[in-house]
């Protein structure tokens, strides 16, 4: 009895030294086998390329990806395998291995480990080969879209092995791709090819509508490279259905623009709306108020980048408020000093208006110079949704859709929930009996060109993430405001809304058939025309005065 406790205690000890002998024993391995690399020969390394294929250590890819980089490197003297990052005076090293920071060497002091082609290739398939099976979500579709670009024939044993094993549907469906485009590529068997094809079908890269229009190329004689006429068939089916899913998510980037185009404008006009309907004054200076507003943001950047940068990405968060107090408080100063000296007036008020734009953009030429200003976005603003192949949805444009429609919805509610709201829907109205129940008519201008002016402030911040910070920044917007306004309903919410939302989509359509300037001249002839029929827009104001 106590001979056998022995013999199993022995046996545990074996058995747990093996284990923690088993980290040291791959190590090794994997040390074995990239000191391949440095091979005489382009087969001598391409067979260690190989091995480390077939040993599946993740540890291996850094040093291939240097290896593929041009970054691999041997230390003079030493012969030490490192990889090297370009540095003022030459190289900074880290051991190809344990990735342990080895200083900086001069370019004399170490030699390259040369790459040829088709070793490139053959390095390439490897590194999709070895991340398949990562546990790192965005490596394994990282790997799959790089065995998809170069549809290495012996891959299809790993994609089909790697499938079996993969419960996540994105990386399943970019798996499905890469295996049906490499037996595209590769297989010569007719029910192969075709099954590829089919579920190519499914769907709508570019880059697989080059593959399956390269089965149906023809040569100098006419004749169809690909012999068999099932194949083709199915590369004219896969074809015809790839055209339609890409047709269709072209449809729908156009409709995304211009949604985000008519959210822009939505956000340059709902300001002007309000002013021209309540006081019946054409402000020239609005688009400034929105340059105003890019450039309030500028500053708040910089003012985070030079005392919070940890906290950079929360310097728009600042900047919109900011923006409004600032557009606001000049707006109520213009209104006071000038154009209420001008009520009833509107040529004098449009030739001060333009006046004072041209005071502003020549201020702000004086004080931040005439060069654009950068404003970066933050990281939750950076980067795109791709949605489907060829439909990509960018975020900055996905957040300015948000906060439109969130400051037209907060708009609303201050307009009809408000005591503010209320004072100015009847001096819109029948100015005269407003003044008449003790409104103070004056105050209700100034706080009117306040919001409208700070609105546009908004729309500055907002164009800040899309477009050049410059002080030309606002005349790029103030006629396609002023038909907004003038479509939609002047001074009417909704019909700013809804004419925002219109040109925007409208002028996408046309932009692929007429060109951008063309289009702009075709929604203006469409707006001149439709304001020959109803003068009062889409959406006419009802009120005794407007009606007499």
């Amino acid at each position: 009895m106590p001979f056998k406790s022995t013999a199993r205690g022995w046996r545990l000890v074996i058995f747990l030294a093996g284990l923690l002998l088993l980290p040291s024993v791959a190590m090794a391995e994997l040390a074995d086998d990239l000191q391949g690399l440095r091979g005489g020969s382009y087969d001598a390394k391409g067979a260690a390329v190989e091995r480390l294929v077939a040993g599946g250590d993740e540890r291996a890819v850094p040093v291939l990806e240097a290896f593929l980089d041009g970054r691999l490197f041997l230390t003079d003297g030493e012969e030490r395998m490192v990889i090297g990052e370009d540095s003022a005076g030459g190289y900074r090293i880290f051991d190809a291995l344990s990735g342990e920071a080895l200083g900086e060497v001069g370019k004399r002091d170490v030699s390259k480990i040369k790459i040829n082609n088709k070793l490139r290739q053959l390095v390439k398939g490897s590194l999709g080969a070895l991340t398949l099976g990562s546990k790192d979500r965005a490596a394994r579709l990282r790997a799959a879209d790089a065995v998809f670009r170069s549809k290495p024939a012996d891959m299809i044993p790993a994609l089909e092995s790697a499938l079996e094993k993969e419960s996540d549907p994105a990386v399943e469906a970019r798996l499905r791709r890469a295996l049906a485009a490499t037996q595209l590529a590769n297989s010569d068997n007719k029910a192969t090819r075709i099954a590829a094809l089919q579920e190519l079908a499914k769907f709508t890269d570019p880059q697989i509508r080059s593959l399956a229009a390269a089965v149906l190329v023809t040569d100098g004689a006419g004749n169809p490279t690909e012999p068999d006429a099932e194949v083709r068939a199915a590369a004219e089916e896969t074809l015809k259905a790839i055209e339609q899913g890409l047709a269709f998510n072209s449809f729908l980037a156009n409709i995304f623009q211009g949604v985000s185009l008519g959210s822009v404008l939505l956000l340059a006009a709902i300001g002007l709306a309000i002013t021209f309907g309540v006081m019946g004054v054409i402000n020239m200076a609005h688009g400034e108020m929105v340059m105003l507003g890019a450039y309030t943001t500028f500053l708040v950047q910089e003012v985070f980048r030079a005392s919070f940068p940890t906290a950079s990405d929360y310097a728009l968060l600042v900047a919109v408020p900011a923006a409004f107090l600032v557009t606001g408080a000049i707006g109520v100063g213009i209104e006071r000093g000038v154009i209420r000296f001008l009520y009833g007036r509107p040529l004098e008020t449009l030739l001060a208006t333009w006046g004072l734009s041209l005071v502003l953009q020549q201020a702000v030429r004086t004080i931040f110079g005439p060069t654009n200003r950068e404003v970066g976005n933050p990281s939750w603003m950076s980067g795109a949704w791709e949605v489907a192949g060829g439909l990509t949805l960018t975020y900055n444009r996905i957040w300015i859709i948000v906060f439109a429609m969130l400051v037209f919805a907060l708009l609303m509610v201050l307009i009809r929930r408000s005591s503010y709201g209320l004072q100015m829907r009847a001096v819109t109205q029948n100015r005269p009996m407003a003044s008449s129940m003790g409104i103070r008519t004056g105050w209700v201008d100034a706080m009117t060109f306040g919001l409208g002016s700070g609105i546009a402030g908004m729309a500055g911040v907002a164009l800040s993430q899309i477009d050049n910070v410059s002080p030309n920044l606002g005349q790029g917007y103030i006629i396609d405001s002023f038909m907004v306004v003038v479509f939609g309903g002047v001074g009417n919410l909704w019909g700013t809304l809804v004419g925002a939302l219109s040109l925007g989509l409208v002028n996408k359509f046309l932009e692929p058939y007429a060109g951008a300037v063309l289009a702009k001249i075709f929604i203006l002839v469409a707006i001149i025309l439709f304001i020959q029929k109803r003068p009062r827009g889409l959406f006419a104001l009802r009120g005794r005065a407007l009606e007499s």
